[in-house]
């Protein structure tokens, strides 16, 4: 049994493995201000209410772009799961060749996630992130990380909308029925929403046009559903791509 955890600016998304199947999956809230000891004791809540034993468990594998997290998740899986963490790095991220510039400034989730979707999806491939920020990102045909664009998330743009403005409400992120709303939340929803399910046709386009029409496009984060049924742009939705490549890059570590 392996435990897959994916550290974001907003969400820590763990998965249980057992073999090759994600059987259990969860996200907590990222909080740099909370003590290992919470995030132990959380950890310990989740294996229980699962029924899952801790002696069952052979290892922990990590992938983080929270650096304060990163040492707390680490020191609570020691103290309470008795497993120290396989950090992964970009050097583990083979065969994918990062080409950003510099290469250590890409978060590790968008090359765990490039890792993956050569093996289930092949290349090119552009994968669509909507996380904290809405990311895509490339991958062409012979194995390079090309880089990608990063757009603010669709939370990210309510709360500026609301913020900066002396009248406009907080709004459910919910898709209205029609794109002319009727009222300000309708006209809010369908400029957050709508406004995203555009911007993502006209980048996925874009992003074909440089790396071919045949490229695959895969979305995956909590929004990801959300956005991307209302949209052919989008080929697959794989909610839990970050896990699997976690397990896959895991895996082939210890073949």
């Amino acid at each position: 049994m392996l435990l897959t955890i994916d550290i974001g600016n907003t969400n820590i998304t763990l998965g249980i493995f057992e073999g090759d199947q994600l059987t259990y999956h969860w996200r907590l809230a990222s909080d740099s201000a909370r003590m290992p000891d919470e995030y132990g004791l959380q950890l310990l809540g989740l294996f229980r209410s699962s029924d899952l034993h801790l002696e069952e468990l052979s290892d922990v594998v990590l992938a983080s772009v929270v650096p304060p997290l990163t040492s707390h998740l680490q020191t609570a899986c020691q103290d309470y799961l008795s497993k120290s963490p396989t950090i992964i790095e970009s050097q583990h991220c083979e065969p994918i060749i990062n080409r950003y510039d510099p290469p250590q400034a890409v978060g590790i989730d968008r090359l765990v996630n490039a890792v993956v979707v050569e093996k289930k999806y092949g290349l090119p491939a552009c994968v669509v992130d909507f996380g904290t920020a809405t990311t895509f990102d490339a991958i062409d045909r012979d194995y390079n990380y090309l880089g990608g664009a990063i757009a603010p998330g669709v939370g990210i743009s309510l709360d500026a909308l609301v913020s900066h403005t002396a009248k406009l409400p907080k709004v459910d992120l919910q898709l209205p029925e029609h794109v002319i709303g009727r009222n300000t939340t309708q006209a809010m929803q369908s400029g957050l929403l709508w406004g995203y399910i555009a911007m993502v046709e006209g980048m996925v386009a874009r992003f074909r046009t440089e790396l071919g029409e045949d490229t695959q496009v895969i979305a995956t984060g909590g929004l990801a559903p959300l956005v991307c049924n209302h949209t052919t742009s989008i080929d697959v939705i794989d909610p839990w791509l970050t896990l699997e490549g976690l397990y896959l890059i895991w895996e082939r570590m210890h073949p």
